[in-house]
């Protein structure tokens, strides 16, 4: 192959610098990142307002969660369903799937500027009712919207690629604002989104991660997700509790994955019928199954997890046993309610959960590094995505001395995973692919 000369290469970069077109496409890309970052730190703050009013209006009332959850939820089910399909669950399949060459008018309708304010509004309502639910997977949605939205106002109306790319560099901000970690926003993108990293796209969408971490930092400083964990021993990568956190986390994490698939493609019996047939009513039994956990627990499944899992990482905190099947029970609760629900944050705080629990049947003297540890190998059992469960728990908690633990973790828990269940959100995002007829609403996605 012969090099091209130096006159050459002086030429395209001329042309590179002086081409109005190429600033148009470079300029939108920048806003892009900016107005996901931007709105991500927006979403974060009315989920924490959300969780206030909560836990304000449930303070001495014990009773009100068992009013709140069930009617909540049956309400949030109707309002997706009728006015703005394609909002509920994750929002990580409806991207995964809007990147698929055989999107078409499905793909178009998933990524609505008004399913992007349904998705936020109605998250928001969830969490005020006390649903176990993330808001990472929802930022990724509609970080893609905003950035598939400014795609037409590319020179010559924004191409294919053009288009898919911007979809792919808005999710992947979307990770990196609402986390503050961009690197997992670069992973994730290659890892989950597209399963392939196209050279023309890769540009595109290291911009809008870095964009969007700059306004998010602008907004609101630099931080770590997780804030500073105190780790005083870093586990052996050989060690046999290091060993069974990932086996452990992998088996519940590939669990959880299956009844999430189980549930929302084949739900057996009446239960089934009435999610098919009901859905509100299904949405309001959901909602008292939330409630009871939660008053079972003594509050600690509501909201996103954060504060439980921070609390382990960060002061020490102490959760009971069941915390971690409780969380991931309520989280499933939630999310087969058919209303806007992600699933990343609880799965992290279950995750928290399991390690700290581990920790304690081993005996070990502190459980926050088998904490981090459990996170990765947990979100990797669900996910199926291990390089970016590893960057992600590595960036949240600035624990780079853990890499080699991390690592060993997430693949074992991605290898237990795959023995138990397919991928989580490509096979949901498989279901918008079906006729018209049955991707118009699909119920609990």
């Amino acid at each position: 192959m012969k090099l091209p000369s130096a006159r050459q290469v002086a030429q395209r970069t001329q042309h590179s610098l002086l081409s109005a077109a190429q600033w148009r496409a470079r300029l939108i890309v920048w806003i892009g990142g900016a107005a996901v970052g931007g709105m991500a730190v927006a979403f974060a703050k009315c989920a924490d307002l959300a969780l206030a009013g909560l836990h304000r209006m449930t303070h001495a009332r014990y009773w009100l969660p068992y009013l709140l959850a069930p009617i909540g939820f049956a309400t949030l089910s109707y309002l997706t369903r009728r006015f703005f399909s394609g909002a509920e669950g994750s929002g990580i399949p409806q991207t995964i799937f809007s990147l698929s060459p055989e999107a078409g008018a499905v793909g178009e309708r998933l990524l609505r500027p008004r399913v992007a304010l349904g998705r936020m509004v109605l998250a928001m309502a969830g969490l005020l009712c006390g649903g176990s639910i993330g808001r990472e997977g929802p930022t990724v949605h509609v970080g893609a919207i905003i950035t598939r939205a400014l795609a037409r106002f590319m020179p010559h109306g924004g191409t294919d690629a053009q288009r898919r790319a911007m979809i792919l560099a808005g999710g992947a901000a979307g990770v990196a604002a609402a986390f503050n970690t961009p690197l997992a926003g670069i992973v994730f993108a290659i890892e989950e989104l597209s399963r392939s990293f196209e050279e023309r796209a890769s540009g595109t969408v290291l911009t809008a991660v870095i964009i969007a971490g700059v306004m998010a930092i602008a907004l609101v400083g630099d931080y770590t997700y997780f804030g500073q964990p105190g780790v005083v021993a870093v586990p052996s990568v050989l060690a046999a509790t290091t060993l069974s956190v990932g086996i452990v986390g992998g088996i519940a994490g590939g669990l959880f994955s299956r009844i999430t698939l189980l549930g929302v493609t084949a739900m057996p019996g009446a239960l089934g019928r009435m999610r098919r047939n009901r859905p509100e009513v299904f949405a309001f039994l959901c909602g008292l199954v939330v409630a009871g956990i939660a008053a079972g627990c003594g509050g600690l499944t509501y909201g996103t997890g954060y504060d439980e899992a921070r609390g382990i990482l960060e002061s020490g905190a102490h959760l009971p046993w069941y915390y971690a099947p409780a969380r991931a029970a309520a989280t499933l609760s939630a999310f087969f309610s058919g209303i806007p629900a992600g699933i990343l944050s609880p799965s992290l705080s279950v995750g928290a959960g399991l390690g700290q629990t581990m920790a304690d049947f081993a005996h070990e003297p502190s459980a926050v590094p088998f904490a981090i540890l459990g996170m990765c190998g947990y979100l990797a059992g669900v996910t199926q995505a291990p390089l970016t469960s590893l960057v992600i728990v590595m960036e949240m908690t600035t624990q780079h001395a853990m890499v080699l633990p991390l690592m060993i973790t997430a693949a074992i828990g991605t290898a237990v995973s795959k023995l138990l269940t397919p991928p989580l959100y490509q096979t949901l995002a498989q279901r918008y692919a079906a006729p018209p007829a049955a991707t118009a609403a699909p119920a609990s996605q």
